[in-house]
C-alpha cells in the first residue's frame, strides 16, 4: 500500500466519523437548534475531509483542483446556510431548549415540558 493510499483512507475515515457523529447528534439532541448545530458542524467537516481525500486520490490534476474548489465553496456555504436557517427559525418563534423546560416525572425519567 502506498503512502497516498493511507492518506486517502485516513481522510475518508475522518469524513465517515464526522458524518456518523452528526447523525448521532441529529438523533440524540433535544431541540431544533442543537440538532442543527451538530449537523451543520459535522456535515461541513465530513464533506471537507471526504473531498480532500478524493482530491488526494486523484493526484495533482484538473479534477482534484475542481474537487478542492467544491470543498472550499462548501466550507464557506454550509455554515452560512446553517446560520440563516437557525436565525429564520428563531424569528419565526422556535424557542431554544433550556433546562427549565424539563419536567422531572420521577427519579428515573424526564419529559420535555410545554409552555409555562
Amino acid at each position: 500500500m502506498l503512502v497516498k493510499d493511507v492518506i486517502v483512507i485516513l481522510f475518508m475515515l475522518g469524513g465517515f466519523f464526522f458524518f456518523f457523529t452528526a447523525t448521532l447528534g441529529l438523533l440524540r439532541l433535544p431541540d431544533f437548534f442543537t440538532r442543527l448545530h451538530a449537523t451543520g458542524k459535522g456535515d461541513t467537516l465530513a464533506a471537507l475531509w471526504s473531498l480532500i481525500g478524493l482530491a488526494v486520490y486523484h493526484g495533482f490534476t484538473l479534477t482534484s483542483a475542481k474537487i478542492l474548489f467544491i470543498a472550499v465553496f462548501m466550507f464557506l456555504a454550509q455554515p452560512t446556510a446553517t446560520h440563516a436557517i437557525s436565525r429564520a427559525a428563531f424569528r419565526c418563534g422556535v424557542q431554544p431548549w433550556t433546562c427549565e423546560s424539563v419536567v422531572l416525572l420521577d427519579e428515573g425519567t424526564a419529559e420535555q415540558g410545554g409552555e409555562k
